[in-house]
């Protein structure tokens, strides 16, 4: 479990919002906003979280969102909140539903169309909270 500490309580949120972020790469050249809490690093550099904020950013795909998150995170895998609302994705990529902690998913002022789209999330065991509105699938018949 290298560089992986399970015992110590997660830190704050990683802010990287209002970051003018358009590719998932990107978030590793951008310092954390500050918070109430301080995000707290492990000894490799990598930060202490189970939540991530991208929200109001240029994010158009999360294509390398998870090496991205390995690199970022001490351990991804523990990932159980992501707020990516207010950017411009269109589809909802299969690498969130890798992320099986996950219970808060932000997805709402996006551009997302397709009902199909929101179908790809059914395999997440732990997911509680999805926000949807303020994207086009709004027009959908049914969508709630």
């Amino acid at each position: 479990m290298s560089g992986k500490t399970r015992n110590s309580a997660p830190g704050a949120p990683v802010d990287l919002s209002f970051k003018c972020i358009n590719l998932m790469a990107d978030t590793l050249l951008e310092e954390p906003r500050m918070g109430l809490k301080p995000v707290k690093r492990c000894k490799d550099g990598k930060l202490l979280s189970q939540a991530l904020r991208l929200n109001n950013n240029i994010l158009t795909d999360l294509q390398g969102f998870g090496e991205t998150m390995e690199k970022l995170l001490s351990d991804s895998s523990q990932l159980s909140w992501i707020d990516l609302s207010f950017n411009d994705l269109s589809t909802i990529d299969p690498v969130l539903t890798t992320y099986l902690q996950l219970s808060v998913l932000n997805l709402h002022g996006n551009s997302i169309r397709q009902l199909s789209e929101v179908d790809k999330l059914a395999c997440l065991p732990n997911l509680k909270s999805l926000t949807l509105h303020g994207n086009p699938i709004e027009t959908e018949k049914g969508y709630r």
